[in-house]
């Protein structure tokens, strides 16, 4: 091999070598550490973003196994109802969540630039690389997209009703062949709108519906 070859080569392999290393610190996805620890034999929804997905988690320190949360004792000990990719919990959970069954258990590690940062927040101390074990119960198309919007809004007057909501829930979770009780659509209902209907009037906008904040109706 010359040596002019030699050279060349060497300067080939040094950009792909930094074009990965670019790459990888661009792509959060990249820094949450996901350990699947059970999957369902079946799988008919993966979650993605967007999705209104039910959920319990507990976070623990990665220095020392501490845990900090635990959602089976917090409000009740419920399963927590939130949109994935949306930024309604922390960053990495939202990443390490994504693609997941009904059913599915996983595993999630993240640095501190994906959870909460430089400063923390109490009890989580600064610079506090994190570990979440959580557990998927349901997916469903979340009313989130403006396609579900046009949907849900049955007379057309760009904004939602609980009652249209509901409605939607209903048939979203019928259409996937697990239909729940009232109290159960009740509880999404009234979690949807406390954290969507920002003026508290009983309606949601399509400002205070699009969290994407793009795609005009």
């Amino acid at each position: 091999m010359s040596k002019f070859t030699f050279l060349f080569c060497s300067f080939i392999f040094l950009q792909m070598w930094l074009f990965f290393v670019v790459a990888a610190e661009d792509d959060p996805n990249s820094e949450v550490k996901i350990e699947v620890v059970f999957k369902p034999m079946e799988c008919n929804q993966k979650s993605k973003k967007g999705d209104l997905i039910n959920v319990h988690y507990d976070g623990y320190l990665a220095k020392d196994g501490s845990q900090f949360y635990c959602s089976r004792s917090d409000k009740a000990g419920h399963p927590q109802w939130f949109v994935l990719g949306v930024g309604q919990v922390i960053k990495g959970l939202d990443l390490g969540m994504n693609d997941m069954c009904p059913g599915e258990k996983r595993k999630i590690t993240f640095p501190p630039s994906l959870g909460f940062g430089e400063e923390g927040k109490a009890p989580v101390p600064p610079n506090a690389t994190l570990v979440f074990e959580v557990e998927l119960y349901s997916v469903s198309r979340g009313p989130r997209s403006m396609e579900a919007f046009r949907e849900i809004d049955l007379d057309q007057d760009k904004s939602l009703t609980k009652e249209e909501v509901k409605r939607y829930l209903k048939l979203d979770y019928e259409r996937t062949g697990t239909p729940k009780d009232e109290a159960f659509y009740d509880k999404i209902m009234a979690d949807i709108f406390h954290k969507n209907d920002h003026d508290r009037n009983g309606l949601i906008t399509t400002k205070e519906y699009n969290v994407y904040q793009h795609d005009e109706l």
